[in-house]
């Protein structure tokens, strides 16, 4: 149950886009002088050494943030990203560590907006701890996500944001996502509720976006945002994540215009074959 270690990925396409838009929304929430609070439900170890034998073990990063690093011809948001991430490192032209959603989150937030991040690992979350005990209006948490997230909603700004990122490696995952997003919408219809998931050659991920998207129609007061990007094949056994996809409820109203501009380029920069492509889809209220 607790065997996943997000330091194998750090820095992947999947990284890339889940953060890509996390940090959009952030920007958007903190344009109101109102605070707000971010409930993140698997935050991990907050941040990443990129140099690490976990993170180099397969190099996902290469084909991932690091395809983008270098470049300075991309759309602003992308180049927003970017500089977190070089800010994030000790010398910003080298890429030697990698922020998850806590670091960048560390950057984005005022002083009085609140945070709340949820972490089982045993490994990970006394590194989550140390990375963010000294921010004020934080609070770290060694328990589930999922069942923390019943106390969070509403917010006592009534103004909310909720990342869902669990690893899927096992199926109930996909029930509990649908089950806390619905509990969540009843609870505070208004929250910002980004949910990441994996693409794979299985029927759950489609069958929880729908879910996902239903839930929202009849719950969400603004809609939804949905993107999803694929940049890999099969493996040779038919398996193997093929990218990875965000839906957001409640979302910006700028984030769908964003990822028009975005998506061309970050699917032909991150694309690892000839079909690589991407959806974008979104229903208003």
């Amino acid at each position: 149950m607790l065997a996943y270690r997000h330091a194998f990925h750090a820095g992947n396409h999947a990284d890339v886009l889940k953060h890509l838009v996390f940090t959009q929304v952030l920007r958007y929430m903190a344009e109101k002088d109102k605070p707000f609070t971010l409930v993140d439900t698997h935050a991990g170890a907050g941040g990443y050494g990129l140099d690490s034998n976990h993170a180099r073990k397969h190099a996902e990063y290469d084909d991932g943030v690091g395809r983008l690093f270098g470049r300075k011809d991309l759309p602003a948001a992308l180049n927003d990203y970017l500089a977190l991430v070089r800010r994030f490192n000790p010398q910003p032209d080298r890429l030697t560590r990698y922020p998850g959603s806590p670091a960048l989150a560390q950057m984005l937030l005022r002083a009085d907006d609140r945070m709340r991040l949820y972490e089982l690992h045993s490994t990970d979350f006394p590194l989550l701890q140390t990375a963010l005990e000294t921010r004020r209006e934080t609070a770290v948490m060694n328990s589930d996500g999922f069942a923390g997230l019943k106390a969070e909603l509403p917010p006592p700004s009534r103004r909310g944001v909720v990342l869902i990122d669990p690893s899927y490696e096992i199926k109930t995952d996909y029930t509990k996502v649908v089950a806390a997003v619905r509990d969540g919408l009843e609870r505070f219809a208004d929250a910002v509720i980004l949910v990441w998931y994996p693409q794979l050659q299985r029927l759950e991920p489609k069958e929880m976006t729908d879910r996902l998207k239903a839930a929202a129609d009849a719950q969400a007061k603004r809609g939804w945002v949905h993107v999803r990007m694929s940049v890999a094949e099969p493996d040779q056994s038919g398996f193997g994540m093929l990218g990875s996809g965000m839906l957001v409820i409640n979302p910006p109203f700028v984030l769908h215009s964003m990822l028009q501009e975005v998506m061309p380029v970050l699917t032909e920069t991150l694309g690892q074959y000839a079909g690589a492509n991407f959806i974008l889809e979104k229903r208003s209220k």
